[in-house]
């Protein structure tokens, strides 16, 4: 790979402008999780313990955003992690890399396809007519949800193989959406002059001690889609340093966003009505209005942030799915392009499937997925800083366009609290994954290790090298 391969001519069409990307990235980030997670946030670590937990955890996706925008404007191409971990590290850290960021890019879009008509019942009450089909873990699945969900994942699936600028246009619309009815409850709770939350309810410390943790290990999967942008770099017409530039401010303001969320609904409602009730903001957003239609339109902007998240992760997860199939880590059916779409036609066929497949799970699996979906999410951070570090050191001289300063520093922090994020997962840990998300990991697992023996057999490792250094 020579010192700069970013004038390349791409195979796809160069369509998203600083709009797009911004939407792409802090729509995903953002999503629904606050509507529907604010009362678990509270409830596990008081508002003062949340609101640290969000300020710890975006200090550390900070710092690998950080990274990834200054590797981003470097190589701007498609699949991100791909790139760098290769030109870092090598193939055999770029299949790890790659692999474990895909599955938490398809375990929030079965997340999202599983809670889509979880959100949408709260709309539209269903009727759940008939027994339900099945029951897993204590949780029943209903045809009707599953009906949705498969509904919801193969209309993503459409808007996405006709081309990235018509998910971008939707993606514009409705995160702008989410931020109007967002700030609509933030502004509105400062105002708020009904019953006031007592002070010492809100800053209750004694959660703090185990209550932290508990909350720290959802945020990676809170403040995953800062690094969609990466993915979809070939299709950005924008200046490299701009695009490192719009990627760190999204996560700075998802940050900002999330802690702004949680004190405005810990202000708002008390103890009791955060046990009680099922979406919390929405709870507070009524209360500060003090009318139905105002829980109802911050329920509609769940839902919109559920296809806002979906969308986005779709876009990472095929794209690198492609970058995995053209490099020859996966077979090369996942390097299709549509010849006039552009779009990875195979890659969306099977995230589309792996979509569908998880709304037979039903509720149960939403944890499930969160937190297997959050190790392979930090096990790819953790990749990635370390190759920022070693491309310092390896390839001083490489074009930077957004080059971070005090490298050295940001690169070792984000690498090291990385680490550590991934030891909350691990077993003996306060808040280790349970053996279904074991499960979930260990067969993903496999599946990659199959695909990897596959590949260097068919393929070998000089024709993936060349495919790499002509990328």
């Amino acid at each position: 790979m020579g010192k700069d391969n970013s004038t390349k001519n791409s195979d796809f069409n160069r369509v998203l402008g600083k709009w797009d990307i911004f939407t792409l990235a802090f729509g995903a980030m953002i999503g629904w999780g606050w509507v529907v997670l604010t009362s678990n946030w509270i409830m596990q670590g008081g508002v003062l313990g949340a609101i640290i937990a969000f300020l710890i955890g975006g200090f550390v996706v900070s710092l690998v955003g950080l990274t990834y925008s200054e590797l981003t404007s470097a190589m701007p191409k498609v699949g991100g992690e791909h790139v760098f971990s290769y030109r870092g590290l090598g193939i055999n850290a770029s299949f790890l890399c790659t692999w474990f960021i895909i599955l938490g890019y398809v375990s929030v879009c079965g997340f999202e396809a599983v809670a889509f008509p979880v959100v949408l019942e709260h709309l539209i009450p269903l009727t759940h007519d008939g027994n339900p089909i099945w029951t897993i873990n204590g949780s029943p699945i209903h045809l009707d949800m599953i009906v949705i969900g498969v509904a919801g994942s193969l209309l993503i699936g459409f808007v996405n193989y006709i081309g990235v600028k018509s998910a971008a246009f939707l993606q514009t619309i409705f995160t702008g959406f989410i931020l109007l009815v967002g700030l609509m409850l933030i502004i509105g709770s400062f105002f708020y002059t009904g019953s006031p939350v007592e002070s010492s309810e809100v800053w209750d410390t004694s959660k703090l001690s185990v209550g932290l943790i508990s909350v720290i290990i959802m945020t990676p999967f809170m403040f995953v889609g800062f690094d969609v942008i990466p993915q979809a770099a070939e299709e950005i017409n924008l200046p490299y340093k701009k695009i490192g530039q719009i990627l760190i401010i999204s996560v700075i303001l998802a940050v900002v966003w999330y802690v702004a969320i949680i004190y405005s609904v810990g202000t708002t409602l008390n103890k009791d009505e955060l046990s009680t009730g099922a979406l919390a903001s929405a709870d507070a957003m009524q209360r500060i209005y003090g009318a139905k239609w105002a829980k109802d339109l911050l329920v509609l902007a769940g839902l919109l942030g559920i296809l806002t998240s979906w969308n986005s992760f779709f876009i990472g997860t095929t794209r690198s799915i492609y970058a995995m199939g053209h490099s020859g880590m996966l077979p090369k059916f996942f390097a299709y392009l549509h010849p006039k779409h552009k779009s990875p036609v195979n890659a969306i066929i099977f995230v589309t499937a792996t979509s569908i497949f998880a709304t037979f799970f039903g509720k149960t699996a939403l944890e499930w997925l969160v937190n297997a979906g959050s190790l392979g999410i930090v096990i790819s951070w953790s990749v990635v800083s370390l190759s920022f570090i070693i491309l310092r050191k390896k390839e001083p001289n490489m074009s930077r366009p957004f080059k971070v300063p005090y490298g050295k520093l940001v690169g070792i922090l984000a690498f090291v609290l990385s680490l550590s994020l991934i030891y909350l997962y691990l077993p003996g840990s306060p808040s280790a994954l349970s053996s279904y998300e074991w499960i979930i990991v260990g067969v993903w697992s496999l599946i990659g290790i199959g695909f990897y023996l596959w590949t260097n057999k068919v393929y070998g490792k000089d024709e993936i090298r060349k495919n790499m250094e002509e990328h």
